[in-house]
């Protein structure tokens, strides 16, 4: 697998979606940099998360 980016970031929001999903997002006030990586992605219920954690998003070609 190559990894094409791999970063850290500080969660700014977790959303709910529905009964099975919730949305993570990290997007603030960087956006306005445009070399700063945000994300946006649904994950399984269940996941403990909270605004304020910190994750590492990392993409795969597989």
């Amino acid at each position: 697998m190559k990894t094409i980016v791999s970063f850290e970031s500080s969660l700014e929001f977790v959303g709910d979606i529905n009964e099975q999903k919730d949305c993570l997002m990290s997007q603030d006030n960087t956006q306005d940099d445009p070399g700063t990586l945000w994300f946006n992605i649904d994950v399984p219920k269940g996941h403990g998360l909270v605004p304020g954690d910190r994750v590492r998003v990392t993409v795969e070609k597989i």
